[in-house]
């Protein structure tokens, strides 16, 4: 059984991979391009693919049995072609949950409690120079009582919005499939959530319903200080629309995921006049150590169902 791996940096090289190897002979590329794919996996048993796109072109010539998408979404792979040619495929979810979630409160305390500004006070020597005990020249706010609205009520949402009630906010929610009815917590419509929340989370899936779904109209109702989160998918939110907001209203927005990644030169995003209301994390969200050990053991699971 030959197992290869198409992008294993993707990974973290402080992960170990050795589990597969019991499977049979394992060879790893850090990277592969494009035109590198159908010569790479032409003789393989088993693929393990991260973001590497693996369609008809690349698979037809080969002996695949089983694709591994090391990673939830399965965008990266064609479906229909693999369905056809009686090829396996098999993602991972809910392995990331708790890293989603951790980064978009960190996100929040990021914006909420202006922790880089006290911070630099201290580190340039102006407490020490201070008249007084304290300095209280950049508000912040408590989280208590605060309402919070989820975008998509799926396994993170649902995660999401456990911890925001553990801070004692008010959470309400938009689904965005219509299918997640949840009796614990208010369904509103998208304008009333956009409207009235002070912290907006994303962590809907990207399809035809939400592509694009918040754009200039939706994002300019936003509240005045109100901080939005995009831990989902890149294209949700219209980037160059969202650029243009950040630069005329008082909003925040803190996002691990973009349109194109890794996020290119030109986008608007990178060019902002208020750069301080924008926080860009390189798609981190899902890759804590343990959320990492945990997609292995699931990918080796994977593996192994398919083997029996």
């Amino acid at each position: 059984m030959k197992i290869v791996i198409l992008d294993r940096k993707t990974l973290g090289y402080d992960i170990d991979v050795s589990v597969f190897e019991k499977f049979g002979s394992v060879i790893s590329f850090d990277v592969t391009k494009p035109d590198e794919t159908k010569e790479r996996i032409k003789d393989a048993d088993i693929i393990l693919t991260n973001k590497v796109y693996v369609g008809k072109e690349e698979l037809e010539e080969s002996k695949v049995k089983l694709i591994c998408i090391t990673a939830t979404g399965t965008n990266n792979v064609d479906l229909i072609y693999a369905k056809e040619s009686n090829i396996d495929v098999k993602n991972v979810a809910g392995y990331s949950t708790s890293s989603v979630v951790q980064l978009g409160f960190s996100m929040i305390f990021y914006f909420v409690q202006k922790l880089d500004y006290y911070k630099n006070y201290v580190d340039n020597g102006n407490w020490q120079k201070s008249d007084i005990f304290t300095h209280i020249d950049m508000p912040f706010f408590e989280l208590d009582g605060k309402k919070v609205g989820i975008i998509g009520l799926g396994e993170i949402g649902r995660d999401f919005a456990k911890k925001a009630k553990a801070f004692s906010c008010e959470v309400v929610y938009y689904s965005t499939s219509g299918n997640n009815q949840n009796s614990e917590y208010q369904s509103v419509s998208l304008e009333e959530l956009l409207k009235t929340c002070d912290i907006i989370s994303v962590h809907a899936p990207l399809n035809e319903k939400t592509k694009d779904l918040l754009g200039y109209k939706e994002l300019n109702l936003l509240k005045d200080g109100a901080i939005l989160l995009n831990l989902g998918r890149g294209g949700i939110i219209n980037e160059t629309e969202l650029a243009k907001i950040l630069d005329e209203k008082e909003i925040y927005c803190g996002l691990d995921v973009v349109t194109k990644e890794p996020i290119e030169q030109n986008n608007p995003l990178l060019s902002l006049k208020n750069k301080q209301r924008l926080l860009l994390t390189p798609h981190i969200a899902w890759a804590s150590i343990e959320a990492r050990k945990r997609l292995i053991e699931k990918v080796a699971k994977n593996i192994e169902d398919f083997l029996k």
